[in-house]
């Protein structure tokens, strides 16, 4: 049997396991291949790019590649592939350097290196989290950052914008309070009344889109959170309709509104990791912080 057949052989049994192959795995699938034999064909096919392999636990994992997505080069040693590997896997919300460490079974001093190397070479970048200030995340060059780690739209190099928060939800309180106006003058019936006076997210995405007051893009989910503290605020209400999509109304509240908007927990996009305990919490929230003072 030829070095390729054998090759392909090994090829097919590791594309058979999305999750990757282990050695235990390819000895079962390919009994009459001895090991040596074995580990031959698998270095064709690192070299080749069509694998990677990683490490897990005290296992080494042989995974399908495809050459297309990986930009790491074919020169690249057995830790700098399993390293990398690894925050691969964590895609584009990161992993800590601890986890990458525990992973691959590695020595700080010599993970740090392979980390240099590959920010180095643009493979990999640190991105700050908001979840920890003091902390970094590792992920592939090209990922654009998931907003778990950078807080989306509403923070700016880690940092809160409540100034730009509270004049997004004027301006969506403005937008609403217009239809409502407008809705009045007609003077048509309590129902018509209602119906005209009230706004879809879309509508008030285009609204605030059009006034340029933005400087990073907004999507429809970033406007209906501002809608919603609108709603919190006690200036509007959200309706469902019967389609089962909702909208919202600008309302004349007889209360003082709560200034929830004021509050970083209401926006938070990491309020679901808060707790009492570890690195997010209202002790230790400069945000808190600053609100209360």
């Amino acid at each position: 049997m030829s070095g390729d057949d054998v090759s392909h052989q090994i090829l097919a049994v590791i594309q058979a396991v999305p999750a990757g192959a282990t050695n235990e795995d390819l000895e079962k699938q390919l009994p009459d291949i001895t090991a040596a034999i074995r580990v031959e064909g698998l270095n064709k096919l690192l070299k080749q790019g069509s694998i990677e392999v990683l490490k897990k636990g005290d296992k080494l994992v042989y995974r399908s590649k495809d050459p297309k997505k990986s930009v790491l080069p074919k020169d690249a040693d057995n830790e700098e592939k399993i390293v990398y590997g690894i925050i691969e896997e964590g895609g584009s919300k990161g992993i800590w350097i601890r986890d990458i460490r525990i992973q691959s079974n590695l020595n700080m001093t010599q993970l740090n290196k392979i980390l240099k190397n590959l920010e180095t070479k643009k493979l990999i970048k640190a991105v700050k989290s908001v979840n920890a200030s003091k902390k970094k995340v590792y992920m592939l060059y090209n990922l654009e950052p998931d907003r778990s780690v950078t807080g989306g739209a509403w923070y700016q190099d880690q940092d809160f914008e409540a100034e730009f928060v509270d004049v997004l939800n004027q301006q969506c309180l403005r937008f609403l309070q217009m239809k409502r106006d407008n809705a009045e003058k007609k003077r048509e019936g309590p129902l018509t009344f209602k119906q005209m006076s009230c706004c879809t997210v879309k509508e008030v995405h285009k609204f605030i889109s059009d006034l340029g007051i933005s400087k990073v893009n907004l999507d429809e989910d970033d406007l209906e959170t501002i809608l919603k503290t609108v709603v919190y605020d006690g200036n509007a209400e959200r309706i469902l309709m019967s389609d089962g999509s909702r909208v919202y109304r600008a309302i004349n509240s007889p209360l003082a509104p709560p200034g929830l908007v004021q509050m970083p927990c209401g926006i938070c996009p990491v309020i679901k990791n808060c707790s009492t305990f570890g690195d997010v919490t209202p002790t230790k929230c400069q945000y808190m912080r600053e609100w209360l003072d």
